[in-house]
């Protein structure tokens, strides 16, 4: 998937859209990022906010989602953007992400091998899926990454854009997107994300690459706990798991430390960082953001961007 989900599906001829916006689709909303005003304001009235860690061109807008009104919402995004380029994150509730072992087979039948590793894996038949990959950066890695997702639904979700004159040029996943935090970096960091109701996410990444990720349950309203409530007991229990995931990363992964834990999410970060810090060495820092949310939408775009800048082909 070092690309993106259904980017090979003939739908989109839009040759005149300019505009690129950067989408993370949440189970209730649609968070829009969009890179540069358009000549014209809208009369669509949406709840709108600029993402403090950009410049202030760069806002995000938020469209009411109900997890099935594709049509509804796109005519919504189209009546306020025109015709616009989309790069479109999906948030956890619309994948799964399934580590298997790599077939011994050629490039070209991988993805039919993959259909037949997951179909023990998944509940849906293999008939009503759509699949995409990606190797671990790691040298003479055995395991792939495979993410697996409704076709129906995407297929209504590309098909709504297209009904909108609104072009996607590719589909990605929350792994994926937090690894445009750290691009150039060539040092390990262990990113805590958290959109709101969903279970906590922790990666590895370095130098734009993803080391590892796994889902933690248990802190589904980290957003919305109290300063007193952290320091009760959540935020050592949650320091619990960053030391399992940073042993793994060692010990398993054979690889060096993180030099830095880095805390995405909403609601009391900087108190969570004074917390967790206390028991690491390693520097804990609070990703400077406005919503979680609208930050995945901006780190959407960057993730196409970044690329399409450094490779001409798509697994799939």
């Amino acid at each position: 998937m070092e690309k993106s989900l259904l980017s090979k599906l003939p739908f989109w001829q839009n040759k005149h859209s300019k505009l690129e916006l950067g989408i993370y689709v949440c189970p209730d909303k649609l968070v829009v990022y969009q890179a540069k005003l358009p000549d014209a304001t809208s009369s669509i009235e949406t709840k709108s906010h600029v993402d403090e860690s950009v410049e202030t061109e760069n806002i995000t807008h938020e469209f009411a989602f109900n997890g099935s009104n594709w049509s509804g919402v796109f005519a919504s995004i189209a009546k306020q953007f025109k015709p616009a380029k989309l790069h479109i994150t999906l948030s956890s509730s619309f994948y799964q992400l399934l580590i298997v072992d790599k077939p011994n087979v050629e490039a070209d039948e991988m993805a039919q091998a993959l259909l037949w590793s997951v179909k023990d894996m998944v509940t849906q038949g293999v008939s009503d899926i759509h699949i995409d990959y990606f190797d671990s950066p790691l040298a003479n890695s055995a395991k792939l990454s495979v993410v697996v997702a409704d076709k129906a639904k995407l297929s209504a979700m590309v098909l709504a854009a297209q009904e909108h004159h609104m072009q996607v040029l590719g589909i990605s996943i929350e792994e994926m997107a937090v690894t445009s935090l750290f691009e150039k970096d060539n040092q390990a960091r262990l990113v805590l994300c958290h959109a709101p109701e969903q279970e906590l996410l922790l990666t590895v990444v370095k130098q734009g690459q993803l080391y590892m990720q796994r889902r933690v349950r248990g802190f589904n309203k980290l957003d919305t706990v109290s300063a007193d409530e952290l320091a009760m007991g959540m935020a050592d229990s949650l320091s619990l798991e960053l030391q399992r995931s940073m042993d793994y990363f060692e010990s398993q992964l054979r690889q060096a430390p993180v030099v830095s834990i880095e805390l995405l999410i909403n609601g009391q970060v900087d108190k969570l960082a004074e917390l967790v810090s206390a028991n690491f060495d390693q520097k804990v820092n609070a990703i400077a953001v406005d919503t979680v949310e609208a930050k995945i939408a901006l780190l959407t775009c960057g993730e196409f961007h970044r690329i399409d800048s450094t490779e001409s082909g798509v697994q799939r």
